[in-house]
């Protein structure tokens, strides 16, 4: 049964800083391009989330994108201290914007509540992210 992760992208300033940043970040794991992520625990669904399971990013109060599960490994850094690195598929796929207030770690995210794919033609708008960001306040987008 597939399981979603809902995650705040921190720093992130819009989709294209969320793009760019997967871009630069991408690393080779088993042989293929993933983007990876850390988290202190490791989710104990993991193969519910290995199981179709994305991880639904939160940019700037909405969630706004996604991308796919590939896999899990534990890594340790230079301190010592183990971590769960997250690895997605380079693939940022856009979702229709969905208000979600801030919140610290992730939390799980069941399929029936998770938003859709923004349809063939309704992403990549020309329009200024500000513009964005306050359709989006408005519950417009």
């Amino acid at each position: 049964m597939t399981i979603h992760l809902l995650r705040l992208a921190v720093g992130a300033e819009s989709l294209q800083s969320m793009r760019d940043w997967r871009r630069d970040h991408q690393i080779t794991w088993r042989g293929r391009p993933v983007v990876p992520t850390h988290t202190r625990r490791a989710p104990t669904r993991a193969a519910e989330l290995l199981d179709g399971g994305c991880i639904y990013w939160v940019v700037k109060g909405f969630v706004q994108c996604r991308q796919r599960f590939v896999g899990f490994d534990m890594v340790r850094d230079g301190d010592g201290i183990d971590y769960c690195r997250m690895l997605m598929d380079p693939e940022l796929i856009e979702t229709v914007s969905m208000p979600k207030r801030p919140f610290q770690g992730w939390r799980y995210l069941k399929p029936e509540d998770a938003p859709a794919d923004l349809g063939e033609g309704q992403g990549g708008d020309p329009l200024p992210e500000h513009l964005l960001a306050e359709l989006r306040a408005l519950g417009l987008v």
